[in-house]
């Protein structure tokens, strides 16, 4: 298991709202199979964590 810390950034939207966003590592992306064509994921929130599977 690898474990990183990783900041979410809060982009402004133009009626004052923030939407959150995060990125994800290229590497742990490739070894999950994701790439551009290839880009579905299952997000899971459980229990206070997220968890994101490749889609089947």
């Amino acid at each position: 298991m690898e474990k990183r810390k990783l900041n979410i950034s809060f982009n402004k939207s133009g009626s004052g709202s923030y939407t959150p966003r995060i990125s994800l590592p290229a590497t742990w992306v490739k070894e999950m199979g994701l790439d551009k064509e290839n880009r579905e994921v299952e997000v899971i929130f459980e229990n206070s964590q997220i968890i994101i599977k490749k889609e089947k």
